[in-house]
């Protein structure tokens, strides 16, 4: 008679020992199992961890199941230390950016590695000091080619030495007259747009007595300023005064190209034959005279005329009509380096706002 089992109570995942449940079944024997040894377990070097078992892993690597079938045949890479491994791996790519860091400073420390010049120079120290012509250009009393002129003419003196070579250095500390008069450098610069009415001469004073613009501007400032460039006595149009020497120097200058637009009134209807002359080059004493546009300001009155011209040479515009038969009986510029006589009536002037100073200081 069988005994009676005791009633096992329910099952309970929740409650299982983990432990029981983790650790593998017990290798049991098959009847008939081939009693052929296994493997050798191999050694462990000296500090080496046993390695951890993975048994829910199927890769080979790690021993799956895969692995547990062809156990007689395939084997764990042996000596594999990951942590080591990864240490390894760390210190190469660690030396490899030392060495892109440290191979620009080895360029710069190579007294034989010529470096690349600097976009931008820095300003020479005032211990240096800068030109004659130029420091009597930052002074306002003119353009650096007009100091030039007046060092070269013996009318310069430095600490009471008369200097004639404009590329003599000096510094602010020094005490430099131009005919017995000391001079310094401008801080405040001024930019004043005159519309220039005829009858008035263009310097700063005349020993004959005439009018001069000056005396247009004479309750403008005062500061030293002077005209840049020049117009005849009989004309009229945009005059530019300034105590900025480069600013007179880069707009008085050929190689900057500035443009001019005149408007001319001619004594006769200018022929179709002299206007296309006029456009494809005059031949002057002193060279051809080129010019940038030419076109007649009414249609139906060919004496009245706007031209376009960059050079600055004396009465340009008057000869290259002369030269051609033609008196000109007005002569007026309506515009100079972009500036233009709006707002500001004949005999009259108005400073330069910020946006038109910046403007002429780039202006190409």
């Amino acid at each position: 008679m069988k005994k009676n089992k005791p009633a096992q109570k329910g099952f309970s995942p929740f409650k299982e020992n983990k432990k029981s449940a983790d650790r593998p079944a017990p290798h049991k024997s098959r009847p008939g199992a081939d009693d052929r040894p296994g493997p050798a377990p191999r050694k462990r070097n000296v500090g080496e961890k046993p390695a951890r078992r993975h048994e829910d892993d199927d890769s080979s690597f790690h021993g799956g199941s895969a692995y547990r079938e062809n156990r007689a045949v395939r084997e764990t890479p042996s000596g594999f230390n990951r942590q080591k491994f990864f240490d390894r791996v760390n210190d190469r790519f660690a030396d490899k950016q030392a060495r892109k860091t440290d191979r620009p400073k080895h360029k710069r420390e190579d007294p034989g590695h010529k470096s690349k010049p600097a976009r931008h120079s820095e300003p020479a120290p005032e211990s240096e000091g800068m030109p004659l012509n130029k420091y009597i250009a930052h002074c306002g009393l003119c353009s650096r080619r007009k100091a030039v002129d007046l060092i070269k003419e013996g009318k310069v003196s430095v600490n009471g030495q008369l200097i004639q070579e404009p590329a003599f250095k000096v510094t602010p500390q020094d005490l430099v007259k131009v005919g017995n008069k000391r001079i310094t450098i401008q801080k405040n610069l001024v930019y004043i747009l005159l519309n220039k009415p005829k009858g008035y001469i263009t310097t700063t004073d005349d020993p004959e007595g005439r009018h001069t613009v000056m005396e247009l501007i004479a309750d403008a400032t005062e500061e030293r300023v002077f005209p840049v460039g020049r117009l005849d006595r009989n004309t009229s149009g945009l005059l530019l005064l300034t105590n900025d020497g480069e600013l007179a120097q880069k707009l008085a200058h050929p190689r900057h190209n500035i443009k001019k637009i005149y408007q001319v009134g001619l004594d006769k209807p200018l022929t179709k034959a002299d206007f296309e002359q006029i456009l494809q080059g005059i031949t002057l004493e002193d060279g051809v005279a080129l010019v940038d546009a030419l076109g007649y300001v009414d249609s139906k009155d060919k004496t009245q005329l706007g031209i376009e011209i960059h050079s600055g040479r004396n009465r340009i515009v008057r000869r290259i009509f002369e030269h051609l038969g033609y008196k000109v009986e007005k002569l007026d510029r309506v515009m100079y380096a972009g500036l233009t006589k709006k707002n500001v009536n004949r005999g009259k002037w108005r400073f330069l706002t910020d946006k038109e100073v910046i403007l002429l200081k780039h202006f190409k």
